[in-house]
């Protein structure tokens, strides 16, 4: 029986989704119409499923998943345009990074179920998963230079995964890959056919579920030790990048539907 719980701190609609079914617990973006374009209210949405997930030692594993067409296109992009200060700039950064830090820190295994769109955020997100199951319309992106910004959460966590060259190509040109390029460059564990990843991820998380719960814990905080490194550098670098002349441009840019035209302010 799959029973589905509220998230009481969301207060634009029911952004994310949280079911638990046996031992395996299910986190759907729930945003379909605006692409899961994760909002103000994401963030600290998705921390209080986490710290539930955390003290429940009933779920074993967790599969998160995208509702609509797509993942996640990343950040709602309009909002940004809110943070009028440098206070409210860094702040914001800091709720995002440590999100997606529970993420990674969460003592159960995390495997993210991605189709369609993974841009921004939503790439990102899959990063911090400890297993990623794609199907074949996925494509995973970081695209924020194009708004004036930078992925601060790829570059902490995304050495991890891929070499630092693809790095760096994702990132300076804010480039999109498709599945089979992310698959063979290590952003992806498994592929599988259009419309499969959910089934797949939910099997894994199933044959995760039936292994030892305090074995696969421990291996999970082993594996990611040391992983916390440049969480606070890139905080304040994506602080300072929201407050410049070319982010504004950027985020106007991308409202406007126009080319941005950055100067280097």
């Amino acid at each position: 029986m799959i029973s589905y719980l509220p998230v009481g701190k969301l207060r634009m609609g029911q952004e994310l989704l949280f079911a638990v079914d046996g031992p395996v617990g299910t986190i759907t973006l729930n945003r379909p119409e605006k692409l899961n374009a994760m909002s103000r209210g994401f963030w600290s949405g998705l921390r209080e499923i986490l710290s539930r997930v955390a003290a429940d030692p009933a779920i074993r594993a967790v599969v998160v998943t995208g509702n609509g067409p797509c993942f996640s296109v990343g950040g709602d992009i309009e909002s940004f345009g809110q943070l009028a200060s440098p206070a409210a700039r860094r702040a914001f950064a800091v709720e995002c990074l440590e999100t997606l830090r529970a993420v990674e820190e969460l003592p159960q295994p995390v495997i993210a179920a991605v189709h369609g769109y993974a841009l921004g955020g939503g790439c990102e997100l899959t990063m911090v998963c400890d297993l990623v199951v794609a199907d074949e319309t996925a494509v995973f992106g970081t695209p924020e230079v194009g708004v004036g910004l930078y992925p601060g959460l790829a570059a902490v966590r995304g050495k991890a995964h891929v070499s630092l060259h693809f790095l760096k190509e994702m990132v300076f040109l804010g480039q999109r890959v498709d599945a089979a390029t992310a698959r063979a460059a290590g952003l992806v564990n498994r592929l599988v056919g259009p419309g499969q990843h959910l089934t797949e991820a939910m099997t894994l998380a199933a044959a995760i579920a039936d292994k030892a719960p305090l074995a696969v814990r421990a291996a999970k905080r082993l594996l990611n030790r040391g992983s916390e490194e440049g969480y606070d550098h890139s905080a304040e670098a994506i602080a300072f990048l929201h407050g410049t002349a070319d982010a504004k441009e950027g985020v106007a840019a991308f409202v406007e539907r126009r080319p941005a035209r950055f100067r280097g302010e």
